[in-house]
């Protein structure tokens, strides 16, 4: 079969044959049908992941058909369109992964395959109204934002809350703006761009500023209306950075922190007693169970959501796609098409 395979640290991805695998007990092979792309397949080229194991087959996200079982495997999943959690052996303990956790594309081969083996336990059926590349831009993003709402920032439901997310434009941030909107919460953005901030106002934001302004904390306290009523109940962040600063400034008191990234930097100059005297909560988050990833895949469904693509590429041009993901000028989800 032909497949995506990181060799070497600093080098580009090579478009080559290798093995087709075979089902074992308790797993399925996967025609992947499409395939998304992430930063953390940057990342594994440039060796910034903990026990790098190369070569690997890069990808974490995938739909496809399934088109062999193992023993063990409930033959009905034979011929079903899925979606594949990437979020492998969480373990018991909901609040944080254990020691055999590991995301599917490395160290285990991943989606960027015309065939895939995973254990039949990470299929989830395709929400029917997604096409394959539509559907492949959702386990790891999807996941890693209902995480950050639902579970760590506990977005309130019976109650509208302001939210705040970050860079708008990264695949994590926009389903998280889909995620708070279809859920009823006044949802602003920050962005780099003014394309892409008009653009998340087209998906249902109620407003945005240009992060590159020096004084946009204050910009956006302006626009919300200042004052008590206009802090942010909910935050969700992946910049991390000097600028974590202003994120404590605009919370609510009480307010509900979540970041999963830190693009600009370790240092979060931080005035502790803004923390403390505000009561604010900040969490730290990365991908989830698979309760959660479950749950997440029944409420796309159920509301209907289509993940944001930017452009679709052919699998033997995933290396142009990945430096097009390293450069940040996308709004949405860069995809594979495999088959």
């Amino acid at each position: 079969m032909k497949a995506i395979v990181q060799t070497a640290l600093h080098q580009p991805a090579q478009y080559v044959d290798v093995e087709t695998p075979t089902a074992g007990p308790g797993a399925v092979i996967v025609q992947i049908k499409a395939a998304g792309i992430n930063h953390r397949d940057v990342f594994i080229q440039h060796g910034l992941y903990p026990k790098m194991q190369l070569p690997t087959i890069l990808g974490s996200d995938g739909a496809g058909i399934v088109i062999e079982t193992g023993d063990g495997v409930d033959p009905a999943w034979s011929s079903q369109e899925v979606i594949i959690n990437p979020a492998l052996n969480w373990g018991p303990n909901p609040n944080f992964y254990g020691p055999d956790f590991r995301i599917l594309g490395m160290p285990d081969n991943g989606t960027y395959a015309e065939y895939l083996k995973i254990e039949a336990r990470y299929l989830h059926r395709k929400p029917a109204h997604l096409t394959f590349e539509q559907a492949a831009a959702l386990p790891l993003a999807g996941l890693t934002a209902w995480r950050a709402l639902m579970t760590r920032a506990r977005l309130q439901t019976n109650q509208p809350e302001r939210v705040l997310i970050t860079g708008i434009g990264g695949g994590v941030a926009l389903t998280a703006l889909q995620f708070a909107v279809a859920l009823g919460a006044e949802v602003w953005v920050t962005s780099g761009s003014e394309e892409k901030r008009q653009r998340a106002l087209d998906l249902g934001a109620t407003g945005g500023v240009i992060y590159h302004d020096a004084e946009w904390a204050k910009t956006l306290m302006a626009k919300t209306g200042g004052g008590k009523g206009g802090y942010f109940d909910v935050i969700i962040d992946s910049a991390a950075g000097p600028g974590f600063a202003k994120l404590v400034d605009v919370a609510a008191p009480g307010g509900r922190i979540v970041f999963y990234g830190g693009t600009t930097g370790n240092i979060m100059d931080v005035a502790p007693s803004k923390v403390f005297f505000k009561q604010l909560n900040i969490y730290g988050t990365t991908m989830g169970t698979e309760p959660e990833f479950a749950d997440m895949t029944r409420f796309v469904e159920e509301n209907q959501l289509v993940p944001v693509l930017d452009e679709v590429f052919l699998l033997a041009n995933a290396e142009q796609a990945l430096r097009k993901m390293e450069a940040g000028k996308q709004f949405g989800k860069l995809v594979l098409q495999v088959s």
